[in-house]
């Protein structure tokens, strides 16, 4: 028998357009932009299953609620992409490549920025969970057959504790929690992406403007600084 960890209390710590299951199960479904029988999958032994339509918001919901679960050691990707984002490249792009500056590296999407996990949240990612990709597959005897795969691979819990992780709305995603998210076209995708990069590069001025105007001010005062003390020594030796 594998050693199991308890999840962080109140787990699924964030919502999203999935359903939890079974919290000792060793596997996650992510069905991107398809609807498939979740409660069926989680009746037959997943600890999670459910859509993940965005490249941004939607990915940081799902690592979030797997991070929160050292049980779960495999991210089983399967279902159809939503055209434009393709959350699931790029979630398989996160685990392979993380991050820099900002965006996912390799990803494919439209707007693969992550902004609610830090290094040590993207590397958790990568060292607990393996990634299985049966991208387009819809059947649910084929995701139940891997699934079943998987669960007799369990390696039992990750070595550390829940990592507990706060996802904020505002973060620039796309909202998951019902309803469609529109695919984007690819003239779309190109200006949605570079304006996120000039966002950034603007960001990133502002804060060497606040730097340089630092410096600058301190020099400013240590030259009238150093103008009393020496008026002060000036006088002190010709009162002397």
């Amino acid at each position: 028998m594998v050693d199991k960890k308890s999840p962080a209390s109140g787990w699924p710590l964030v919502k999203g357009d999935f359903i939890s299951g079974d919290a000792n199960s060793p596997v996650a479904v992510v069905t991107m932009g398809s609807h498939l029988d979740e409660k069926g999958i989680c009746d037959a032994g997943a600890a999670m299953c459910g859509s993940c339509k965005t490249e941004n918001l939607g990915l940081e919901k799902v690592i979030a609620n797997i991070v929160a679960n050292p049980n779960i050691r495999f991210m089983l990707c399967c279902g159809t992409e939503v055209k434009g984002h393709l959350a699931g490249q790029t979630m398989i792009a996160l685990h392979k490549g993380g991050v820099k500056d900002g965006r996912v590296v390799g990803a494919e999407g439209a707007i693969p920025f992550i902004e609610n996990l830090n290094d040590d949240a993207i590397k958790r990612f990568q060292e607990q969970i393996e990634c299985v990709n049966i991208m387009e597959a819809e059947d649910t005897a084929t995701i139940k057959a891997k699934m079943d795969e998987l669960k007799a691979r369990d390696p039992g819990a990750f070595a550390a504790d829940a990592m507990v992780i706060e996802v904020k709305e505002a973060g620039g995603g796309v909202e998951e929690t019902g309803g469609e998210v529109a695919a984007i076209s690819g003239e779309m995708a190109i200006i949605t992406a570079r304006m996120k990069v000039i966002e950034k590069m603007v960001t990133g001025i502002g804060y060497r403007d606040k730097f340089a105007a630092g410096v600058y001010s301190g020099k400013i005062e240590g030259v009238m600084i150093g103008l009393i003390v020496s008026f002060a020594l000036v006088g002190f030796l010709m009162g002397v």
